[in-house]
């Protein structure tokens, strides 16, 4: 007798549904095989692609609701709007971030690509979901009302916060999540930016800070599947056109090399503007005793009054970086405008008003490069009338140096023009850029705002895998048959030398090398004093630290 269709359908259900409680069992407890993890790789690709496909529309709706402009037109918009539109909707944007970061960040201050990299070394692969969700919206708010920063900070905070949530749920272990995390990254710069080997080699080079082969493939995965996601979407298109020049390069070749050292001092004047407009706002509002939500919507009245002269710094900047990669600015044009373009950046990261660098950094890449080609046509006309590969690349370099990843930047830029024929023009200007502001800074823009926080990751693993180990894991409680002898302990405590419970071995280690002891006793601070409740030896301390060193480089050169 046949059974009902019903019946069928439903027994048909059952059994999948139970089949995929079985595997997520197998996952959870055993981890993926790599044939899931690349299945895993797949779908988080297109999570990712697919939130930073709706980052971007909602960015361009948002902004064509409030000034009725796309980010191609939004220059020439604003100089026929009212200036109490120009001022008010960066006011008004500002506090809206003010209060979202206020409400659900424990110090107001947005999320973007530094703490993904912060969560791919130091949290086991993984970042906030509450606080990435609140600086995505901040973002989204700021780059839509004319903060001038950029969309790739946050759609790479927000696909690490996508790959938190699928590591969680699986209970993945750190190599694993960063895995993950190094899949939603890619595929999320890749549909932001049509470019998936930019958005491979990004994962790699900025998030992970390696080139592990095991990690390669599946990241692949997610970066065609991000950049499908876009093309549907989005079509196959480059974000910039070029005119298309000959170059002469064994003649411009220095004067490519010029421009590269030009592009990295001008790259560390981005950086150290950013982290002076920070210091400033921070010390300004202690001093008024400004509320914290209110910093925002100060930063966006001073970017509105900028505006009312200056229209090229509101939002991304697309439409000047454009004009400034086809020739179509002045010399003084494209000087003064990277000028203002510094001060609106740093207005912007001082208000914590939220978003990436790379997409300002392009912009005064283009400027930087315009202004050095046109002096570089008008001395010596006889050689080179091609300004504008001057301007791509000085696009490449600032932003490369601006992000310590010149490999993924060269490719960024080269993938969102495709303009390959002056890739060595660009790879010249970006190698010295690099390698000139890595010497100014901590590495990077991310890697200096990291050790302005106290987090020593431009050192290497040596340096900040101490602070990643807990003194509680490695010491023995009292009456453990292996701890000290509590008279020793009682008389270490009374001449200060302890180590409180809460402690990474990153303090630990400093006290007993300053100490030259074997032993420290591990406290735990109470109404009567320091408590003793265990003892940390030197030898486990270390052999921890080996360890986690001999951890890291497994997986760095699996």
């Amino acid at each position: 007798m046949l059974r009902p269709v019903g019946d069928f359908i439903k027994a048909s259900y059952d059994g999948v549904y139970g089949e995929c409680r079985s595997a997520m069992l197998v996952i959870r407890t055993k981890g993926p095989s790599q044939l899931t993890f690349w299945v895993l790789a797949l779908i988080i690709g297109v999570a990712a692609g697919a939130a930073a496909l709706v980052f971007r529309v909602a960015i361009s709706e948002v902004q064509g609701l409030l000034y009725g402009a796309d980010n191609s037109t939004l220059t020439t918009t604003l100089g026929s709007l009212d200036w109490k539109w120009v001022v008010g909707i960066p006011i008004l944007g500002g506090l809206a971030v003010g209060l979202i970061l206020t409400r659900f960040t424990p110090d107001a201050q947005a999320r973007a690509v530094s703490d993904v990299i912060h969560g791919a070394a130091m949290n086991e692969g993984r970042v906030s979901k509450r606080i990435g969700l609140a600086s995505a919206a901040a973002a989204l708010i700021t780059l839509s009302t004319g903060g001038s920063s950029g969309r790739e900070g946050p759609v790479v905070h927000l696909a690490a916060v996508i790959s938190s949530w699928v590591s969680n749920r699986i209970h993945a272990d750190g190599i694993t999540a960063r895995d993950l995390m190094g899949c939603a990254v890619a595929a999320a710069v890749s549909a932001s930016f049509n470019a998936p080997l930019a958005g491979t080699i990004f994962a790699l080079e900025v998030v992970l800070r390696h080139f592990a082969v095991h990690a390669f493939a599946p990241i692949v995965i997610a970066s065609v599947a991000g950049t499908v996601v876009s093309r549907l979407q989005m079509g196959n298109v480059t974000e910039f056109v070029l005119p298309l020049n000959p170059l002469a390069l064994h003649i411009e070749l220095p004067a490519f090399m010029m421009l590269g050292i030009a592009c990295g001092l001008v790259a560390y004047v981005l950086i150290h503007g950013i982290f002076v407009a920070e210091d400033w706002g921070d010390a300004i509002q202690k001093r008024t005793r400004l509320p914290a939500f209110l910093r925002p919507a100060v930063a966006g009245a001073m970017l509105g009054g900028l505006a009312l002269l200056f229209p090229h710094i509101i939002g991304v900047g697309y439409e000047t970086t454009s004009s400034a990669l086809t020739g179509q600015l002045l010399m003084h044009e494209a000087f003064v405008f990277a000028i203002i373009k510094v001060i609106a950046v740093a207005i912007t990261f001082g208000g914590r008003m939220g978003g990436g660098v790379f997409s300002p950094s392009l912009m005064l890449g283009a400027l930087t490069g315009l202004t050095f080609g046109l002096l570089a046509t008008s001395a010596f006309p006889s050689v080179t009338d091609s300004q504008t590969i001057y301007a791509l690349a000085g696009m490449a370099a600032v932003a490369a140096a601006v992000m310590g990843a010149p490999i993924s930047t060269t490719l960024i830029v080269l993938e969102m023009t495709g303009d390959w024929q002056a890739g060595i023009a660009v790879m010249v200007s970006v190698s010295l850029a690099s390698a000139l502001t890595s010497r100014l800074v901590d590495r990077s823009f991310f890697l200096t705002q990291l050790e302005r926080r106290g987090v020593h990751l431009a050192a290497g693993p040596q340096e900040y895998l101490l602070s990643t180990i807990s003194v509680r894991n490695i010491m023995h409680l009292v009456g453990s048959g292996r701890d000290a002898p509590q008279s020793q302990c009682q008389d270490l405590i009374d001449q200060g030398e302890f180590v409180d419970i809460s402690e990474t071995l990153k303090n630990a280690m400093t006290k007993l090398e300053a100490s030259q002891l074997q032993l420290l006793p591990v406290v735990e601070q109470s109404e009567n004093g320091p408590e003793m409740i265990g003892t940390l030896y030197l030898v486990d301390a270390l052999r921890s630290y080996n360890r986690a060193l001999s951890a890291t480089a497994a997986e760095e050169h699996s």
